[in-house]
């Protein structure tokens, strides 16, 4: 918006359904500037009949603009029989298309010509064109009406000639985003191949043992004491009554002296 001047931001409100593009258009431009800084370095050089055509393209603009500021400069708008109020207000648009063909022009065109391919200035060129059309047509049909019959002819010729180079610039931006979309598919399905060539190969899970260190530890396991049987007692001697149990002592013969 900075390039434009102060008279075309006046003038774009007046586009109409023209500017409900402008959203595309402008997607379209911001996602090619990423690929477009990625690979400056080796971005391949502009085809030559794609410059061909647009230096074909604007040269024929140029020359409408130059015979566009003539013509409007030979308006005798305080000649015209109407009212006050139109005069001023067709002297008006007349000042503006002839700053705007003067300056804002060929500074957009100069710029396209510096980057032939540039969706953004192709489209800026485009919007360019758009605004003037539209308040070029309310001259042309106030000198049908209150002028002469040769200032009629001649801005309508403009009119005419500025028509066909706005329309063959549409097409030339049409061509431009189906070529950077395409572009675009084949830079994504490049990264893809990439990524996947440089991915490492699928690995085979191994199995985890797990240890369960909480189990809780065993308890020893306590040996039974088997008490011993108690000895056997010898059974007592039973002597019959009367009679009497010698001592070894008595039963010793003793030596006499």
């Amino acid at each position: 918006m900075g390039m434009l001047s102060d008279d075309l931001m006046k003038l774009l409100p007046t586009c109409g359904w023209r500017c409900l593009a402008l959203p595309f258009l402008i997607a379209t431009a911001a996602a090619q500037v990423a690929p477009a800084s990625a690979t400056a370095n080796s971005a391949p050089p502009v085809p030559y009949a794609s410059v061909s055509q647009l230096n074909l393209l604007l040269s024929q603009l140029e020359q409408v603009a130059q015979s566009a500021q003539v013509d409007l400069a030979k308006l005798r708008i305080d000649k015209w029989k109407t009212d006050s109020n139109t005069k001023r207000g067709t002297q008006s648009d007349v000042e503006s298309l002839q700053r705007n063909l003067q300056m804002a022009l060929p500074e957009i065109i100069g710029q396209l010509r510096a980057s032939p391919e540039n969706i953004a200035g192709t489209f800026k060129l485009y919007r360019n064109l758009d605004a003037l059309y539209d308040v070029f047509g309310p001259v042309v049909e106030s000198a049908g009406a209150f002028g002469s019959k040769d200032e009629f002819q001649s801005v309508q010729n403009d009119l005419s000639a500025l028509e066909r180079s706005r329309r063959s610039l549409a097409e030339r931006m049409e061509t431009l985003a189906g070529a950077k979309e395409g572009e675009l598919t084949q830079l994504r399905t490049q990264v893809k191949d990439l990524q996947a060539a440089a991915a490492p190969p699928p690995t085979t899970p191994s199995k985890k043992i797990v240890v369960d260190d909480t189990e809780p530890p065993k308890k020893p396991v306590k040996k039974k004491v088997v008490p011993k049987p108690p000895k056997p007692t010898p059974p007592a001697t039973t002597q019959p009554p009367g009679s009497t149990t010698s001592s070894p002592s008595a039963q010793t013969p003793q030596t006499q002296p």
